[in-house]
């Protein structure tokens, strides 16, 4: 008899999201979130994550007693269902929660669960999530299986209003990512320490993806170097691949002539491990290489990168967590959106001239914003500052509005049992 049997009334909590994808921004949302469920339920909570990747997963949460990983398959259907019906409380916790931006599987994986949560009539909270662009028939699957969560906190009104107009009826609220509560481990991402050259120079990140090769679909044959995890291929043409290479050109002139004009060095950000094959097509492009590093996930924790984040001085970013990650550290950036989240933040920020669609990129375009970043330095840095401390503020209402949510539940009584 395992301990969950033995103990009934020691609550478990499943948190279904993109765990072990060498995702930083998933990972710091997750750490944050594990510390919220102790600090609301209790620090004896059973809290559970599936994984596809659990060697991934494993390089970054040890497994206790109460906190388990679980590992399942690429077909995750039946897998996860058993998951939900053996847990108390579902969390929805994956940022890009209500989207098909990424791909159709992820998205469904929520509604199942989140339908699934409703049928064994288990409390089901959508935690610090997003909205973003759904086809018509995923409009109506979100309309029908979203409506039945108990609460979906969101992160923007843009992004609650976008659930409201497509007829979602489930009670919202909205707060700001889960993400800006993360404390890195101090000493832990120092650049200057890490590329001890930069102490001459200003550096640059560039937090690239190539937008060009999403979103996966599932299929039974495909070629292997296209697999993202068997049966999910990325998105594969001519015209994209020739997009792609255009992209990394426009990059790779850019980065010399931050070098060459501007004196800077430059930071290739991998903010999940798929995105070092962009990364790397950039780099073998870029002429003055040894004014140029690149920093992945795959080799720096969750702290390390945003710290590395933190002390860039300044950020052009395609990826929404790259810029959360990076405000802290006062970093002025310039969004690049491959879906609605950046623009989101950004207007949040009143910071909409700084931020622009991937199909926009040219030469004349990131260098009139860049020189508006660079000449402005000190305003943007109190701006993004202010904007970090705000943001702050309404994140750290996740954490309330679960509680309320949670004593609000059929099973308050089992959870405040134990909280400690």
């Amino acid at each position: 008899m395992n301990e969950r049997e033995e103990s009934n009334n020691v609550p478990s909590v499943l948190l279904v999201g993109y765990n072990g994808a060498n995702n930083t921004g998933s990972e710091a949302r997750l750490l944050t979130i594990i510390e919220d469920v102790k600090s609301v339920i209790g620090k004896n909570t059973i809290i559970s994550i599936p994984t596809l990747n659990e060697k991934n997963l494993r390089r970054y949460l040890t497994e206790t007693s109460t906190l388990k990983i679980e590992a399942i398959p690429s077909i995750f259907y039946f897998s996860l269902k058993k998951l939900v019906k053996n847990h108390d409380i579902i969390m929805l916790v994956e940022g890009s929660c209500y989207m098909d931006t990424w791909s159709t599987v992820l998205l469904r994986a929520f509604l199942w669960a989140t339908s699934w949560a409703n049928e064994y009539n288990k409390p089901c909270v959508a935690y610090a999530v997003d909205s973003g662009h759904l086809s018509e028939t995923n409009k109506r699957r979100v309309k029908k299986q979203a409506s039945k969560t108990g609460l979906i906190i969101i992160r923007t009104k843009a992004a609650a209003d976008r659930l409201k107009e497509i007829g979602v009826k489930a009670p919202m609220e909205v707060t700001a990512d889960i993400a800006f509560c993360f404390n890195p481990k101090p000493g832990t991402g120092n650049i200057r320490n890490i590329w001890p050259k930069t102490k001459e120079r200003q550096v640059v990140g560039m937090a690239l993806i190539n937008p060009y090769c999403w979103p996966v679909k599932f299929q039974l044959i495909g070629k292997r170097k296209d697999c993202y995890r068997w049966p999910y291929y990325f998105s594969k043409s001519t015209e994209r691949k020739n997009a792609a290479e255009n992209l990394s050109k426009i990059f790779a002139a850019k980065a010399d002539q931050l070098i060459e004009k501007h004196e800077k060095a430059v930071a290739l950000i991998c903010m999940e491990s798929i995105d070092e094959t962009f990364a790397k097509q950039t780099f073998e492009k870029i002429k003055n290489k040894r004014w140029v590093q690149i920093f992945s996930s795959n080799n720096y924790n969750t702290s390390q990168m945003t710290l590395i984040l933190q002390n860039l001085n300044y950020l052009i970013s395609m990826r929404y967590h790259a810029c959360v990650l990076a405000m802290a550290g006062g970093v002025p950036m310039i969004g690049i959106a491959h879906d609605l989240r950046i623009p989101d933040l950004f207007q949040d920020m009143e910071l909409v001239s700084l931020c622009f669609n991937y199909k926009e990129v040219s030469a004349v375009l990131l260098n009139e914003k860049l020189d508006q970043l660079i000449n402005n330095q000190e305003k943007y840095q109190r701006l993004i500052l202010y904007n970090f401390h705000q943001h702050l503020t309404r994140a750290k209402r996740n954490k309330e509005l679960l509680a309320r949510f949670l004593e609000n539940s059929k099973i308050s009584d089992k959870l405040w049992s134990i909280k400690t």
